[in-house]
């Protein structure tokens, strides 16, 4: 089968596409293969979690097992292949595109577990960063629904897209008349100066939830802080198979910005580095 091969850690261009063996047991042959923005870390070998060299990269896909349609979450690698073995299986519900299960599979599960610990009321401010990513897309869309008034932060050329979910934009330095001291809820995928303006702009009793560190580093605030301010930092634990099941079920409107086929999986990772992507983007197999 025709796999994408990581042999060594560094830029875009090591990812490379070439053979591998035909996995063994009940494969999916797929369709669709999920990128996230952890995996552009452990290629550049800043990621999270220790991986071994080579291997094909990938933790979501989406395809055909015995003629279902199904997305799975992988046991961390194997995705950017023509088959993958299927770690954590789902079936695709009827009415849901293929390619939109596979955008939900990993941000659908992340932005419902996250919404879930914020335990948003009617009324509350939420305040969104990386709102116009995979998963920030999403708990905009949540958010909304929750009854909450929201404003996403996002670089201007992505505001219309931030405005069409249902929330107001703005640019990561809140623009005038955004006052400090004024959200109940800061969901953080940025992490480094984002996130601190975030948690300056909360109110005594706010929550802030960060998951994500597209900056390249964790917000840095301390739990003395937070307390001293009067704000919670929530953590929001392991999403379980309810939190996709459900994320596969809620109607979310998944935005697919790009697509890119298997063998330039290197320029889909560039334009995610880039910050030139909006929403999921997705790997083309067949």
């Amino acid at each position: 089968m025709r796999a994408v091969w990581l042999r060594a850690f560094g830029p875009p261009a090591n990812l490379v596409v070439g053979e591998a063996p035909d996995p063994e047991g009940e494969a999916i042959e797929v369709a669709y293969a999920n990128i996230t923005f952890v995996e552009t870390q452990v290629r550049a070998g800043r990621g999270p979690f220790p991986v071994n060299l080579p291997m094909i990269p990938g933790n979501g896909v989406g395809g055909w097992l015995d003629g279902r349609r199904v997305v799975a979450s992988l046991n961390g690698s194997g995705g950017y292949a023509e088959q993958a073995i299927g770690g954590e299986v789902f079936d695709v519900p009827d009415g849901l595109a293929l390619d939109d299960a596979v955008a939900l599979l990993a941000d659908g599960r992340t932005a419902t577990l996250l919404t879930d610990a914020a335990a948003i009321r009617p009324g509350e401010r939420v305040l969104v960063l990386a709102a116009a990513g995979g998963v920030g897309t999403l708990l905009v869309q949540l958010a909304v629904r929750a009854g909450a008034e929201v404003v996403g932060a996002a670089s201007p050329a992505k505001h219309e897209l931030v405005r069409s979910l249902g929330a107001s934009a703005a640019g990561y330095e809140l623009e005038e008349g955004q006052s400090l001291f004024e959200f109940d809820v800061a969901f953080d995928g940025v992490g480094g100066a984002a996130a601190r303006a975030a948690f300056e702009a909360l109110a005594p009793g706010g929550r802030m939830l960060s998951y994500g560190l597209a900056s390249g580093t964790w917000a840095d605030i301390s739990a003395e802080e937070a307390a001293a301010r009067g704000v919670t930092l929530v953590r929001a634990g392991r999403p379980t198979r309810d939190h996709t099941e459900r994320a596969l079920a809620s109607g979310l409107r998944p935005v697919i910005g790009q697509r890119f086929p298997l063998d330039r999986a290197a320029e889909a990772h560039a334009a995610i580095e880039a910050r030139a992507t909006t929403g999921k983007t997705l790997l083309v197999v067949a």
